[in-house]
């Protein structure tokens, strides 16, 4: 029996508890304990590579989310770092859950080949190739004033008529360039104020190459497949078959039997969750970290704010059956229909989702507001948590530079004045 069949043996062993296996998803998320250092730049690329995908999304009524889920992970740590890992070509922007950050090791994995996209269902391709149908001349001159001209910002180009406001008021340079993107003709070489620079794909790569190894060589299509469902479940540390496709959004919805070969081939370990009714998969890389769960030795100690578009929390069937916590992004929801607010962050507890936080940073007041707090139904609000979640809020507040914290009414009255001293008295330390 080889090393990798011999690890799949391990699958049929007693079932994990459910928060042995909250625990392996967190420690292959970087979450399950605190920092050991002070942060330093090469771990934004490292936790990048880690997840393998760092959701980007623009509202920033606190930091953009991209540079929260990197907070939560390393702690206090340079935003601009993520702009400068970006702009030297260690990671890549692409289409994959959404628009997101990837490390640069993985370009080929995600490479659009120019005419049909690596997930010709995502609305983003689709879309782009909608409009180079429709507007393909429009596209090649926009092209050749790059390769003249340079990079160039969608601001960069005035609009006619009308206003802006979200994707669906994109002047036309805006939707061509978003196009190109998608159909890979552009990268996006850097970020200016959080605005995409476009530039021609092969004068980004070049940049790229002066420092990291880039292979874009086209992969081949069962490769591809393979290796999104292998890096799926390793950034995920355990997960159900139903779950695995959309970490990539790389295709249907996995069935279990479409997972036999992967642990016949001891790629991927099936092991049983109590409670769960199918089975979860364990990468390969994972096996000690499954033993250490199942022995019990793989603890939660990390206490954390999330950001709504973290990986933790941006699949909500995962999210429920993990954690028992119903987490819907409702900043996209009618005012009138939102249960909680409208920029909700998640609260990490010890390897549990234990409430959530309607947040915002005023960043000119130098003030971090709590709108709202709310605890999931049985979680002990004691001082213990107060204690923790207060390091929690007053660390992320100083790292808005909102150092300030003020807690308004909407929480329940007996955790408040618990928290609002816990914040007293980490804002004296």
């Amino acid at each position: 029996m080889t090393g990798r069949r011999a690890a799949g043996a391990t699958g049929l062993q007693r079932p994990l508890s459910l928060q042995q296996a909250r625990n392996l998803h967190l420690a292959a998320q970087a979450l399950a304990a605190p920092p050991r250092r002070r942060a330093r730049k090469a771990d934004v690329a490292a936790a990048i590579a880690r997840m393998r995908v760092l959701q980007i999304d623009t509202i920033h009524v606190v930091a953009r989310s991209p540079y929260l889920v990197l907070f939560s992970r390393l702690g206090n740590y340079r935003s601009q770092w993520l702009d400068e890992t970006l702009a030297e070509g260690a990671i890549f922007e692409c289409w994959a859950h959404e628009a997101c950050f990837a490390p640069i090791t993985d370009l080929a994995l995600h490479r659009t080949e120019v005419g049909e996209g690596v997930r010709p269902g995502h609305w983003a391709i689709r879309s782009a190739q909608r409009t180079h149908a429709r507007q393909p001349q429009a596209l090649t001159e926009l092209l050749v004033h790059i390769r003249t001209h340079g990079a160039v910002k969608s601001s960069d180009f005035r609009r006619e008529h009308g206003s802006g406001g979200g994707w669906w008021g994109w002047k036309d340079e805006k939707r061509w360039l978003e196009a190109l993107f998608a159909r890979g003709e552009l990268m996006i070489a850097r970020r200016e104020n959080f605005q995409r620079v476009y530039d021609l794909r092969e004068r980004v790569l070049a940049n790229a190459s002066r420092s990291h190894a880039v292979a874009d060589d086209l992969m081949d299509p069962h490769a591809r497949e393979r290796a999104f469902v292998l890096g799926a479940v390793r950034a995920l540390g355990i997960s159900q078959a139903r779950w695995i496709n959309d970490y990539f959004r790389s295709g249907r919805r996995l069935r279990d039997a479409h997972l036999v070969e992967f642990v016949e081939s001891g790629d991927l370990l099936r092991v049983e969750v109590a409670g769960w009714d199918a089975p979860a998969y364990v990468h390969a890389d994972h096996a000690a970290l499954l033993v250490a769960a199942r022995a019990g030795r793989l603890r939660a100690t990390h206490t954390t704010l999330l950001s709504p578009f973290d990986p933790v929390v941006w699949d909500r069937q995962r999210a429920a059956s993990l954690f028992d916590f119903d987490y819907r992004i409702e900043c996209y929801t009618p005012a009138s229909k939102r249960r909680h607010g409208y920029y909700v962050l998640p609260i990490l507890h010890r390897g549990r989702l234990v409430g959530r936080i309607d947040a915002k940073a005023h960043r000119g007041e130098g003030r971090f507001e709590i709108k709202s707090l709310s605890l999931q139904e049985g979680v002990v609000a004691d001082a213990a948590l107060a204690d923790a979640l207060a390091r929690a809020i007053s660390d992320c507040a100083a790292w808005h530079a909102t150092p300030r914290v003020t807690l308004g009414q909407r929480a329940p009255s007996a955790f408040a004045a618990l928290l609002r001293a816990a914040l007293r008295a980490a804002d004296t330390r």
